[in-house]
């Protein structure tokens, strides 16, 4: 009889316990379920959203592999960025389409909106990070190229240590020596090939020695090569 009426006295707690507590502890489950299966269900659709960019991506890349030859494959380049930033907006997609916009600009002589590109990138980019650094390098290009030298330095004026810090020396160099600043052009290059040594693979080497040796000095005897338009573009 005592384990009966203690059995008795659990079923009673039970109930009591369930009439106080059950339909919250319900309404938590059903919310943890619903949490569970609706943070998958985010999951899913943002990794079909990352896959379907990238694929609008990677055709847009083709297309503007054949934009120099091709006009009708400059359009659909076009298109495809144009895509990408209004369906992916804050995606790292469209910033990507941004910088081939601007590329494409470029290739077209509008550096006006070559620059338009440029800079909504940088405004949406994570500031530091590998997008926003090659959108502010080519901005600063850009920025030169439309003869507002200051500006361009400026933006080049990066404060600390970042993986890029060669390519800028060089760029930096670059419009330095477009301005006819021939010995400062000559010190950013020179930087530039310290950096690229302590850490290779951003650069053209080639193409730097060949500018360090048109700002060396030289004999009378051996005349300074004139410098081609595409080394100065570089």
């Amino acid at each position: 009889m005592e384990t009966y009426r203690s059995e008795e006295e659990q079923v009673e707690a039970l109930k009591r316990w369930w009439d106080e507590n059950g339909r919250s502890t319900v309404i938590g489950i059903a919310l943890a379920l619903v949490g569970v299966f609706g943070w998958q269900g985010w999951q899913e659709y943002s990794q079909g959203q990352r896959d379907a960019a990238s694929d609008i991506y990677q055709q847009l890349l083709q297309a503007a592999g054949g934009a120099a030859q091709s006009p009708a494959q400059q359009g659909v380049a076009e298109r495809l960025a144009q895509r990408l930033k209004d369906e992916y907006a804050g995606s790292t997609y469209a910033q990507f389409a941004g910088l081939q916009l601007a590329r494409l600009a470029v290739a077209d002589g509008d550096l006006e909106q070559a620059e338009s590109e440029l800079r909504a990138v940088l405004a949406d980019a994570s500031s530091g990070g590998d997008v926003a650094l090659v959108a502010r390098q080519r901005l600063a290009r850009v920025v030169a190229a439309r003869g507002e030298t200051d500006a361009a330095l400026a933006l080049l004026d990066v404060s600390g240590s970042h993986p890029y810090q060669a390519s800028y020396a060089l760029a930096r160099g670059d419009i330095l020596f477009g301005e006819g600043r021939r010995a400062d052009a000559l010190g950013a290059y020179q930087l530039a090939r310290q950096l690229e040594s302590e850490s290779p693979g951003q650069l053209n080497l080639a193409s730097l020695e060949r500018k360090l040796a048109r700002l060396s000095p030289v004999s009378p005897e051996a005349p300074e090569p004139a410098p081609t338009a595409a080394e100065v573009e570089q």
